[in-house]
């Protein structure tokens, strides 16, 4: 017993000793600049590829170039959100209540994963289907090319 209580302190100091030298000093040397220079006229440049344009659209169409990269940035955060709402749903964070009265579906009563859907009446789709419609088309336009949709975050600005 004392050999092991011997050994636990030995692991003990060990690890200290390890953390310890983890936030030691390194000695200093000469490092080569890492800043990166991006160029914003070079679209879709990355190194060693290149322009990755392999439809030829940022020739053909130059003009579309602002709105595609606008809708990329929404679709982008509305892909993060789903994926949030994804989780929540699958560590068993769920609504209160009936999804549908009518026919006796409980928001517990939706499976996990993409076979919920399924489980999803067709009115309550196709409610989905307009409410993005309406968030696609008045609330998050993609004629908005800033990708500042005046959402804030969590109720608050950058500025307080």
């Amino acid at each position: 017993s004392i050999k092991r209580v011997l050994k636990m302190k030995l692991t003990i100091l060990a690890t200290l000793v390890a953390n310890v030298a983890a936030f030691a000093p390194l000695p200093q040397q000469a490092h080569p600049s890492t800043s990166l220079a991006v160029n914003e006229l070079e679209v879709g440049v990355t190194a060693p590829l290149g322009v990755f344009d392999p439809f030829n659209q940022l020739s053909l169409y130059p003009e579309k170039f602002e709105r595609r990269r606008a809708v990329e940035r929404k679709h982008g955060r509305i892909a993060m959100v789903a994926v949030v709402g994804m989780l929540v749903h699958n560590a068993g964070i769920e609504l209160p209540g009936m999804l549908s009265p009518s026919e006796g579906i409980a928001f517990s009563d939706i499976p996990d994963g993409f076979n919920g859907i399924f489980a999803v009446p067709t009115l309550g789709l196709l409610q989905i289907l307009l409410l993005i419609g309406f968030m696609e088309g008045g609330v998050w336009p993609a004629s908005n090319y800033s990708g500042d949709y005046g959402t804030g975050y969590l109720g608050k600005t950058l500025e307080g």
